[in-house]
């Protein structure tokens, strides 16, 4: 490390520095926001490292890591877990290095197997690297409506002729919504998050965060949380009760979501992350979206291997075909314990 810079962990009277380093970056997509640690925290009880480089004594880099401790899977320093993007942000080579420098010895003190660096753009090309996730992104402006597939402005209006309606909210949503969400979670056979994330996302980010509820007879059908920085709006969390396919209602999400983004002056829309060539993939696709290759580079112990926990994974799908089956009250208890330990 040079001689001038430095790399200590953030507390809670370095706040107004980080979040002025951070704000100051083109390449921040929002959840290097130093109160994520937070959330991380009281939805699932993880402890965060925040690890801050500072050259001369100004800020040169931020690396948020979070440990999980895991019986399946070990220990893990994941930047960031649960969320599409995170990893090293830093205003030079020799800042970014130092982060990584001292984010592997944090998981040797730890007894963590890796580090995970969830990141766009690959920044170190000596890591091993993977690339099995794409972010879908779709420029904004004046004529989206008619930049849009045919057969999609006709899924559109058959929704809106069907009698879905949409409601935009904050927190006191979020019981709708997680009903909706643990039900096609419970479906896709994927363990759910705990609500208390969702809570605690729209309590401390009441200012980025917006749900976005499509409702029949009042009843919610879809629903999705979107989270914006100043340029970029995000679609992290939607999901639909596959039971209403018919009617679209998935289709009235994304638009109403895209219209407020426009709305709120972004020029870009991510419509999250996907495998490419899947269903949601293809999905996302007819929009107009372009995928844009997503680099999670890792930091290994000697005896460790890149991880795999993907739910493509062939010793999963027994498991999933089993949950799939399972009553959606014992998933909604039993989920949150598992995910947790999941990043």
């Amino acid at each position: 490390m040079r001689a001038d810079l430095t790399v200590t962990t953030a507390t809670p009277s370095d706040r107004t520095e980080w979040e002025q380093f951070v704000s100051s970056r083109d390449d921040e997509a929002g959840y290097h926001a130093f109160d994520w640690q937070e959330v991380f925290g009281r939805a699932f009880g993880h402890e965060s490292v925040y690890l801050m480089a500072r050259r001369d004594g100004a800020v040169a880099g931020v690396l948020p890591l979070v440990q999980i401790k895991s019986l399946l899977f070990g220990r893990t320093l994941t930047s960031l877990p649960f969320l599409n993007y995170g990893g090293v942000l830093a205003d030079s080579s020799d800042s970014a290095q130092a982060l990584i420098d001292a984010s592997l010895r944090e998981a040797q003190s730890r007894r963590c197997g890796h580090v995970e660096l969830r990141h766009v753009a690959a920044q170190f090309p000596a890591l091993p690297c993977k690339q099995h996730k794409v972010s879908m992104r779709l420029p904004l402006g004046p004529g989206l409506w008619d930049r849009l597939d045919r057969k999609v402005r006709n899924q559109v209006r058959k929704a809106e002729k069907s009698g879905l309606t949409v409601e935009r909210g904050g927190g006191e949503l979020v019981d709708d919504f997680y009903a909706v969400f643990a039900r096609n979670m419970r479906d896709l056979g994927t363990p759910v998050y705990s609500r208390r994330l969702f809570d605690e996302v729209f309590r401390v980010f009441p200012n980025r965060a917006t749900m976005h509820m499509v409702r029949l007879d009042g009843r919610p059908i879809a629903a999705g949380v979107t989270y914006h920085t100043a340029r970029m709006m995000q679609l992290p969390w939607a999901s639909s009760i596959r039971d209403y396919n018919s009617l679209c209602p998935n289709t009235l999400l994304y638009w109403d979501t895209m219209q407020y983004a426009s709305d709120a002056g972004c020029v870009l829309f991510d419509l999250g992350r996907s495998t490419p060539n899947e269903g949601t993939f293809k999905f996302k696709q007819q929009w107009g979206a372009s995928p844009v290759q997503l680099h999670w580079e890792y930091q290994l112990q000697a005896e460790h291997e890149l991880p795999n926990v993907s739910p493509n994974n062939p010793k999963f799908q027994l498991a999933i075909a089993l949950w799939q089956k399972l009553p959606l009250a014992l998933t909604m208890h039993m989920g949150p314990m598992i995910v947790r330990a999941i990043p």
